[in-house]
């Protein structure tokens, strides 16, 4: 019994096909998807086609992410706060005009946290973030994450959201992160997921890392004219398509900062431009 966990797509259509290129060539048929299915790439209706023609065909389960509450709340809220041409806001503005009623249905319908058991396999939990967060990162060396692991009865915790392939142990418990398919950090710009292999009774954990073709995703940006719609954004994005050692919120933290000494105050997404631009030169160009 082969399971595929697949977390963190952003949009990535290219490199979730890669990943279930794989996974279809070691025979498994079965996916757990631990949320954040679309975000900051191109043609975010690629993905949801993607997901909808393998849940058709395949046994599928599927986790709500922070991205799906940013969707379903901006819904909620009256569409209000976000901006095109705007490095907070845009990339997130037009990953929701891609959006399908069906999409938003879908999105509604998920839960953010579920224990699963699979052919008699002993049972595991599946979250985003944290069973209790959802954008809570579970974290190596951390209090609170060993908190997380006693107050939960299975073996075995599956989550994303940090970006980062990585397993936790204490107590014989473990927390298994798949990393991101579609912007991974710390991944040489290999696109990642996991495959939990059950033999008599026990899960096995094997972690994947895949070349794919980058610089199309790259393309694809351009071609749907992301650089334009969230600029300093999209150049993260690609930094880290390429392999770069940096992230989002490292970069979203220094220019929230640069806010704030402007200003006195920094209200997400009100963040300007040239904070942007001086937190982008300086940890990244």
């Amino acid at each position: 019994m082969d399971i595929a966990v697949l977390s963190d797509i952003h949009g990535n259509y290219i490199a979730l096909k890669r990943c279930l290129e794989y996974a279809f060539s070691q025979n498994i048929s079965t996916f757990f998807f631990l949320g954040d299915y679309i975000g900051e790439l191109a043609y975010p209706e690629r993905t949801m086609k993607i997901l909808y023609d393998l849940n058709e065909r395949y046994k599928c389960y599927f986790i709500k992410g922070n991205k799906e509450d940013y969707w379903l709340n901006y819904r909620a809220n009256g569409e209000k706060g976000w901006k095109d041409k705007d490095s907070t806001s845009g990339s997130l503005l037009y990953a929701y005009k891609s959006l399908t009623a069906r999409d938003l249905d879908f999105f509604a319908q998920l839960q953010s946290v579920q224990e699963i058991t699979v052919s008699g396999m002993a049972p595991i939990t599946i979250c985003h973030g944290s069973p209790d967060k959802i954008n809570e990162k579970m974290l190596p060396d951390d209090d609170r994450t060993i908190q997380i692991i006693n107050g939960v009865e299975t073996s075995i915790i599956l989550c994303g959201h940090s970006h980062v392939q990585r397993k936790i142990v204490h107590n014989e418990k473990c927390i298994l992160n798949p990393g991101s398919v579609g912007v991974p950090l710390f991944s040489e710009g290999n696109t990642q997921f996991l495959i939990l292999h059950g033999n008599d009774g026990v899960w096995l954990e094997e972690f994947i890392s895949l070349e794919y073709d980058v610089l199309r995703v790259i393309r694809d940006m351009h071609e749907a004219k992301l650089y334009e719609h969230a600029p300093y954004w999209s150049m993260i994005t690609e930094t880290i398509l390429r392999g770069g050692n940096t992230s989002h919120s490292k970069v979203l933290t220094r220019a929230m900062e640069l806010c704030r000494e402007e200003t006195g105050d920094c209200v997400w997404p009100n963040i300007p431009e040239k904070c942007w631009e001086q937190a982008v030169n300086e940890l990244i160009l």
